[in-house]
Protein backbone atom coordinates (compact mmCIF):
# COMPACT_ATOMS: atom_id res chain seq x y z
CA UNK A 1 0.00 0.00 0.00
CA UNK A 2 1.32 3.33 -0.90
CA UNK A 3 1.85 5.98 1.73
CA UNK A 4 0.65 9.77 1.92
CA UNK A 5 2.91 12.54 0.49
CA UNK A 6 5.46 14.12 3.33
CA UNK A 7 4.05 17.53 3.20
CA UNK A 8 0.65 15.86 4.71
CA UNK A 9 2.23 15.42 7.74
CA UNK A 10 1.98 19.53 7.83
CA UNK A 11 -1.97 19.23 7.09
CA UNK A 12 -2.31 16.79 9.78
CA UNK A 13 -0.24 18.99 12.50
CA UNK A 14 -2.81 21.78 11.62
CA UNK A 15 -5.51 19.56 12.18
CA UNK A 16 -4.46 18.73 15.41
CA UNK A 17 -2.94 22.08 16.53
CA UNK A 18 -6.76 23.02 15.77
CA UNK A 19 -8.29 20.29 18.01
CA UNK A 20 -5.35 21.47 20.71
CA UNK A 21 -6.52 24.90 20.90
CA UNK A 22 -9.83 23.93 21.26
CA UNK A 23 -9.36 20.75 23.54
CA UNK A 24 -6.85 23.59 25.54
CA UNK A 25 -10.20 25.84 26.18
CA UNK A 26 -12.19 23.01 27.81
CA UNK A 27 -9.81 20.51 29.03
CA UNK A 28 -7.07 23.50 30.71
CA UNK A 29 -9.66 24.24 32.73
CA UNK A 30 -8.70 21.09 34.54
CA UNK A 31 -5.62 20.07 33.72
CA UNK A 32 -3.76 23.49 34.98
CA UNK A 33 -5.36 23.12 38.97
CA UNK A 34 -3.77 19.84 38.28
CA UNK A 35 -0.83 20.83 37.08
CA UNK A 36 -0.43 22.95 40.19
CA UNK A 37 -1.23 20.65 42.43
CA UNK A 38 1.62 18.20 41.02
CA UNK A 39 4.10 21.59 41.59
CA UNK A 40 2.92 21.73 44.79
CA UNK A 41 3.05 18.40 45.88
CA UNK A 42 6.55 17.75 44.04
CA UNK A 43 8.25 21.21 43.93
CA UNK A 44 6.83 22.26 47.49
CA UNK A 45 5.02 25.37 45.62
CA UNK A 46 3.62 27.40 48.86
CA UNK A 47 1.91 30.55 47.22
CA UNK A 48 0.87 30.81 43.15
CA UNK A 49 3.08 33.85 41.73
CA UNK A 50 3.55 34.74 38.30
CA UNK A 51 6.90 32.51 37.54
CA UNK A 52 4.83 29.10 38.70
CA UNK A 53 2.20 30.38 36.55
CA UNK A 54 4.20 30.82 33.78
CA UNK A 55 5.91 27.68 34.23
CA UNK A 56 2.49 25.79 34.39
CA UNK A 57 1.53 27.34 31.15
CA UNK A 58 4.58 26.30 29.11
CA UNK A 59 4.14 22.92 30.53
CA UNK A 60 0.82 22.60 29.42
CA UNK A 61 1.13 24.03 26.13
CA UNK A 62 4.31 21.85 25.89
CA UNK A 63 2.08 18.93 26.38
CA UNK A 64 -0.61 20.38 23.57
CA UNK A 65 2.41 20.65 21.49
CA UNK A 66 3.38 16.67 22.17
CA UNK A 67 -0.14 16.00 21.56
CA UNK A 68 -0.21 17.94 17.93
CA UNK A 69 3.19 16.09 17.01
CA UNK A 70 2.00 12.37 18.12
CA UNK A 71 -1.28 13.14 16.64
CA UNK A 72 -0.05 14.05 13.30
CA UNK A 73 2.77 11.27 12.90
CA UNK A 74 -0.11 8.80 13.59
CA UNK A 75 -2.49 10.18 11.31
CA UNK A 76 0.30 9.85 8.22
CA UNK A 77 1.57 6.56 9.15
CA UNK A 78 -2.04 5.10 9.29
CA UNK A 79 -3.60 6.51 6.28
CA UNK A 80 -2.63 3.96 3.33
CA UNK A 81 -3.84 3.39 -0.42
CA UNK A 82 -3.80 0.75 -3.23
CA UNK A 83 -5.16 0.82 -6.26
CA UNK A 84 -6.00 -2.63 -7.01
CA UNK A 85 -7.16 -3.93 -10.54
CA UNK A 86 -11.04 -3.55 -9.87
CA UNK A 87 -11.26 -1.35 -7.11
CA UNK A 88 -9.32 1.39 -4.94
CA UNK A 89 -8.49 0.03 -1.11
CA UNK A 90 -8.20 2.98 1.79
CA UNK A 91 -6.95 2.41 5.61
CA UNK A 92 -6.87 5.25 7.27
CA UNK A 93 -7.39 5.97 11.24
CA UNK A 94 -5.39 5.92 14.41
CA UNK A 95 -8.18 4.80 17.28
CA UNK A 96 -11.14 3.19 14.87
CA UNK A 97 -9.90 1.59 10.91
CA UNK A 98 -11.62 2.74 8.72
CA UNK A 99 -11.28 0.01 5.70
CA UNK A 100 -12.89 1.38 2.31
CA UNK A 101 -12.96 -0.58 -0.81
CA UNK A 102 -13.89 1.07 -3.60
CA UNK A 103 -14.95 -0.68 -7.26
CA UNK A 104 -13.77 1.19 -9.88
CA UNK A 105 -17.58 1.21 -11.57
CA UNK A 106 -18.58 3.08 -8.84
CA UNK A 107 -16.35 5.58 -9.49
CA UNK A 108 -18.58 8.88 -10.73
CA UNK A 109 -15.79 11.97 -11.00
CA UNK A 110 -12.63 12.32 -9.48
CA UNK A 111 -11.49 16.09 -7.99
CA UNK A 112 -8.18 17.45 -7.43
CA UNK A 113 -8.14 19.83 -4.35
CA UNK A 114 -4.83 22.07 -4.00
CA UNK A 115 -5.44 24.36 -1.11
CA UNK A 116 -2.44 27.47 -0.22
CA UNK A 117 -0.94 25.08 2.50
CA UNK A 118 -1.38 21.77 0.01
CA UNK A 119 0.49 24.49 -2.75
CA UNK A 120 3.42 24.92 -0.22
CA UNK A 121 3.98 21.75 0.21
CA UNK A 122 3.85 19.86 -2.62
CA UNK A 123 0.88 18.00 -2.27
CA UNK A 124 -3.09 17.42 -3.74
CA UNK A 125 -5.78 16.14 -2.23
CA UNK A 126 -8.23 13.56 -4.23
CA UNK A 127 -11.50 13.11 -4.03
CA UNK A 128 -12.91 9.85 -5.18
CA UNK A 129 -16.98 10.64 -6.20
CA UNK A 130 -19.10 7.20 -6.16
CA UNK A 131 -22.01 6.26 -7.00
CA UNK A 132 -25.01 6.18 -3.62
CA UNK A 133 -22.52 7.63 -1.20
CA UNK A 134 -23.70 10.62 0.50
CA UNK A 135 -23.99 12.21 4.23
CA UNK A 136 -20.27 13.05 4.74
CA UNK A 137 -18.52 16.14 4.28
CA UNK A 138 -15.73 13.93 2.55
CA UNK A 139 -16.30 11.90 -0.41
CA UNK A 140 -15.80 8.09 0.02
CA UNK A 141 -12.69 8.03 -1.74
CA UNK A 142 -10.99 10.94 -0.10
CA UNK A 143 -6.55 10.92 -0.14
CA UNK A 144 -5.44 13.95 1.62
CA UNK A 145 -2.06 14.09 0.57
CA UNK A 146 -0.47 12.33 -2.76
CA UNK A 147 2.11 14.61 -4.85
CA UNK A 148 1.16 16.65 -7.52
CA UNK A 149 2.31 14.45 -10.79
CA UNK A 150 0.76 11.40 -8.80
CA UNK A 151 -2.67 13.09 -8.54
CA UNK A 152 -2.89 14.11 -12.38
CA UNK A 153 -1.94 10.13 -12.75
CA UNK A 154 -4.34 9.17 -10.48
CA UNK A 155 -6.90 11.03 -12.31
CA UNK A 156 -6.25 10.20 -15.45
CA UNK A 157 -6.55 6.56 -14.96
CA UNK A 158 -9.65 6.69 -13.37
CA UNK A 159 -11.37 8.48 -16.12
CA UNK A 160 -9.94 6.47 -18.13
CA UNK A 161 -11.87 3.55 -16.30
CA UNK A 162 -15.02 5.66 -16.49
CA UNK A 163 -14.71 6.12 -19.88
CA UNK A 164 -13.78 2.55 -20.50
CA UNK A 165 -17.06 1.45 -18.61
CA UNK A 166 -19.45 3.81 -20.25
CA UNK A 167 -17.66 3.13 -24.30
CA UNK A 168 -18.52 -0.22 -23.13
CA UNK A 169 -22.63 -0.40 -21.95
CA UNK A 170 -22.17 -0.58 -18.19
Amino acid sequence: MKKLHPGTKWSFRLGGLIIGIFLSLFVGWFIIPALYIVAKLVFQVTEINAPVIISIIITYLILVLIFVEVFARLSYNNWKYEFGDSNLKIERGIIWKHYSNIPYERVQNVDIHRGIFARVFGFSTLQVQTAGFSGSPMSEGHIPGVSIKQADEIREFLMKKITHRSKSGL
